[in-house]
């Protein structure tokens, strides 16, 4: 096999030609142009494809309104809880009954019955799960943080991450998520649409786990971009970059997607 390079900025992806007949033209063409340029040179060419999506994105999607909005931590953090493994019409079903039989606060969700949380957010899946979740972050925000997740705005981001990820049940996803649009911190969540589609676009490596996939991608915008590549992301998977049945050929960013398939 004769191996050539895949760029993203700073790294290598080894393909071999037996993939090629899966590849397009423009992963061939992203090679050539790219083999004889510096590192530097590398970064730059990376970062103007990458803000060339986004201006693509820009131009087809809007932010959601309730972006600009202000959030309240704790309410984003249990929301994020119930948003996991569902679809987003559950989430919003579920939470609107959580809301109705409880105030969604660390004191009044700490001292529910578990069974009555479940009976809430049944709608939502993996219920019995999400309570406890939900149960056991009420109680450490209630004892450690007197009941306040306030702290997310003062602290520089790292801090502030450190201190969520050591809350039990909470993930990187749902700790950048709260920091992201409740603080303004300049991070970019990960979910599973975002994960995908930077993938596939070459924006991040293959098999980047959660921190090299957050990293590679920041390097690639600017902090006050951070939020709508996140949003906008998410709409194209949801719209064209499926998990399962792609629609490549209305997608338009395909031109600049090296695993587009589109069928002459």
């Amino acid at each position: 096999m004769c191996p050539f390079p895949l760029f993203f900025p700073g790294q290598s992806l080894l393909v071999t030609l037996a993939t090629l007949p899966r590849l397009s033209i423009a992963l061939l063409t992203h090679y050539l142009v790219f083999s004889a340029r510096s590192e530097e040179e590398i970064d730059a060419v990376a970062k103007n494809r990458a803000t060339e999506i986004l201006h693509i994105l820009q131009n087809n999607f809007s932010i959601p309104r309730w972006a600009s909005s202000t959030r309240d931590p704790f309410q984003t953090l249990i929301i994020t809880v119930l948003s996991q493994a569902t679809a987003d019409k559950n989430t919003a079903r579920a939470f609107e009954n959580l809301t109705r039989r409880f105030p969604i606060t660390p004191k009044a969700l700490n001292e529910a019955n578990v069974e009555e949380i479940e009976k809430a957010i049944r709608v939502g899946g993996l219920y019995r799960n999400k309570s406890r979740v939900i149960k056991a972050i009420s109680r450490v925000i209630l004892e450690q943080f007197n009941g306040s997740l306030d702290f997310i705005h003062s602290l520089p981001l790292d801090e502030a991450r450190k201190i969520l990820l050591s809350i039990p049940g909470v993930g990187p996803k749902t700790a950048d998520v709260v920091l992201l649009f409740c603080a303004g911190k300049p991070t970019i969540p990960i979910d599973t649409h975002v994960n995908r589609i930077s993938k596939r676009l070459g924006l991040i490596p293959p098999k980047a786990d959660y921190e090299e996939a957050r990293q590679a991608l920041e390097a690639l915008y600017s902090p006050d971009e951070y939020l709508p590549v996140h949003l906008l992301l998410i709409s194209l998977g949801r719209k064209y970059c499926k998990a399962r049945k792609p629609l490549c050929k209305p997608c338009p960013v395909n031109t600049l997607c090296p695993s587009k398939r589109i069928e002459d």
